[in-house]
């Protein structure tokens, strides 16, 4: 019997290639927070989502904060959070986080959340809630927060662009065409409208991400880095999809390293302020860097 893929060609997984394969995180300030993650029961996705960049990110002062629960409304192929009904929102979460963020002495903190489609203001609210309290306990360390759509919805937006984080990102995920499959509740145009009402409405640095490996074309990829930068997007970051169990869509293709500095070259050529493009490259990948 086939398994199901983006584009239903694939009937079996694929062998990692030899460049997706990584070093076990090193370094003294990796083991402090390490030992600090671990004293204080901290909730970071760096370490809990087993990001194979954490020992880097963590050795320049970077950690990513998952709010709003860990189960999401959504249920996207590519995803491995859990898919459910949320459980109710705790309104202490952004001192908790806050606080992480002071004890890890984290110098810049990247904030993402869950979808929750449950809660009349998306959780917006919470966003930030969650941004005040950070900037309250934290005044030096800068901020980038990782949004759902929030279905496009301006209200809910406007609470992320007040409170003014450095950098607001929404990942549009993969090309137009695997979208309704890769996403499944999101769609690609809404996207691209809330990274325009972001600039817009006076955001100064704006961000997406795609990841490869779903059945995408190399026109789809640069088609969808030309719409990013349509919708003055400033900062792209291009990665390998990896499936995360096998309930979910399979690698159809493992991208090269020369495949990945072609779209880095064509994203810079386009316009781009940074690219961050290779197979281990994820959304908050050298995102101190995206500030300036």
């Amino acid at each position: 019997m086939e398994t199901k893929t983006a584009s239903n060609i694939l009937p079996v997984r694929q062998a990692k290639p030899k460049w997706l394969k990584v070093k076990l995180p090193t370094g003294k300030k990796y083991t402090e927070l390490r030992g600090l993650v671990d004293k204080y029961s901290l909730n970071t996705i760096c370490a809990s989502g087993s990001c194979p960049n954490m020992g880097e990110c963590w050795g320049e002062g970077t950690a990513t904060f998952m709010i709003l629960g860990n189960i999401c409304t959504r249920s996207c192929g590519f995803c491995g959070v859990k898919t459910g009904r949320p459980e109710t929102v705790d309104w202490d979460e952004p001192e908790k986080v806050a606080r992480s963020i002071k004890i890890m002495g984290i110098k810049h903190a990247v904030l993402t959340s869950v979808d929750r489609d449950d809660l009349k203001d998306m959780g917006s609210i919470m966003w930030s809630e969650t941004v005040k309290a950070v900037r309250r306990m934290n005044p030096e360390t800068t901020l980038e927060t990782l949004i759902p759509d929030f279905q496009g919805i301006t209200k809910h937006i406007d609470r992320i662009i007040d409170v003014a984080p450095e950098v607001v990102s929404h990942n549009i995920e993969t090309v137009r065409r695997l979208t309704r499959e890769v996403r499944i509740q999101a769609k690609y145009d809404k996207s691209l409208e809330v990274l325009n009402y972001l600039k817009n409405s006076g955001q100064r640095r704006t961000k997406s991400g795609i990841m490869l490996g779903l059945g995408e074309k190399r026109e789809e990829v640069i088609q969808t880095l030309e719409d990013l930068r349509k919708n003055q997007v400033d900062v792209v970051t291009i990665g390998q999809y990896l499936q995360p169990s096998k309930k979910h869509l399979p690698v159809q293709q493992f991208i090269t390293p020369d495949q990945f500095q072609e779209y880095e070259k064509i994203g810079k050529e386009l316009g781009f302020r940074h690219v961050e493009s290779s197979a281990l490259v994820r959304s908050s990948y050298k995102a101190q860097k995206h500030i300036n």
